[in-house]
């Protein structure tokens, strides 16, 4: 029987596991890094693409709160993928949103969304476009402000709701709290953010920030918030 909005997380995670290739999933495994001490640790995959998921997603579009609670909290990666991707469905679709925004808080505290793929498909799609809606730009400082880092990569990415809006306070109030770390996904995080102002809003308003911070950044943070600039533009900023 196909998937669909009525379907349980057993059937759910079942069609899943038949539909992974072992090969794809051992390839995953190394580039999600989770071995002992890397960020991934222990993490389990099936061996499923994102369109795959994608697609099981729009089918599975209107899945109940409990049972994506449920997908959430199952041990392979791309279970989690999906319970993200049907939550960001439900979310713009119906018309709770706040109990969906309150979900998503609920499943990053509970270490459910834990890997950088998780954040960066879901934290400016959901809690950063609520926030948007509601201006609420100082939740996101709160979870950059977090030590674990994931919910501080979320506070970070939430910003790109608002870097699509226009707006490039998000982002830049962001930036003090997390210039200074240097774990390798938080400044390709920043970076990244800092590239998509300049793209997006202002390219002055970048430059700005490049002028008065750039000595201070990380080299990963900086290489990634200057690779739209001229050639001239990136051997001043390295310069500095």
């Amino acid at each position: 029987m196909p998937l669909n909005h009525e379907s349980s997380a057993v059937e759910i995670v079942a069609e899943l596991v038949s539909a992974g290739s072992p090969e794809r999933a051992a390839s995953s495994q190394g580039f999600f890094k989770t071995g002992p001490g890397e960020y991934g640790e222990g993490d389990r995959f099936l061996g499923l693409a994102v369109p795959a998921l994608r697609s099981y997603a729009k089918l599975l579009r209107g899945l109940p709160a409990a049972v994506i609670v449920e997908l959430l909290a199952d041990e392979f990666h791309e279970v989690r993928m999906l319970a993200l991707f049907v939550l960001t469905e439900n979310y713009r679709r119906q018309d709770d949103r706040p109990g969906w925004v309150q979900l998503y808080r609920d499943a990053v505290r509970a270490g459910r969304v834990n890997n950088w793929d998780l954040v960066d498909c879901s934290a400016a799609a959901v809690l950063g476009d609520w926030l948007v809606r509601s201006d609420g730009v100082d939740e996101l400082l709160r979870w950059a402000s977090a030590d674990d880092l994931w919910e501080r990569r979320v506070g970070i990415i939430g910003t790109q709701a608002f870097i699509m809006a226009g707006r490039s306070d998000a982002t830049l109030a962001v930036a003090p709290l997390v210039i200074d770390d240097r774990r390798d996904l938080i400044q390709k995080a920043f970076g990244w953010m800092l590239r998509e102002v300049g793209k997006r809003v202002d390219e002055q308003t970048l430059l700005d920030f490049l002028e008065a911070h750039a000595a201070r950044m990380g080299r990963t943070a900086l290489s990634y918030s200057i690779e739209r600039l001229s050639k001239d533009q990136r051997s001043y900023f390295r310069s500095l």
